[in-house]
């Protein structure tokens, strides 16, 4: 899976509170919820994106000896 990048991000307070409750809503984390909120603005702008790679879940598969 490719590197997430990583950066500070200033947000009002306000605007924070309201990303973390559509999140809870959408039971995703504050972050999923940014980069979702972000796609979605992209694409009603006609930018075009590669679709998401899934998450991997679950245990990672034993080293074998």
């Amino acid at each position: 899976m490719p590197e997430r990048k990583a950066f500070p991000l200033r947000i009002d307070p306000d605007l924070w509170s309201a990303v973390e409750r559509c999140a809870t809503a959408n039971i995703r984390s504050a972050n999923a919820e940014v980069e979702c909120l972000l796609r979605e603005a992209l694409k009603a702008r006609g930018v075009k994106l590669t679709p998401p790679q899934p998450v991997k879940r679950g245990r990672p598969p034993k080293e074998s000896e």
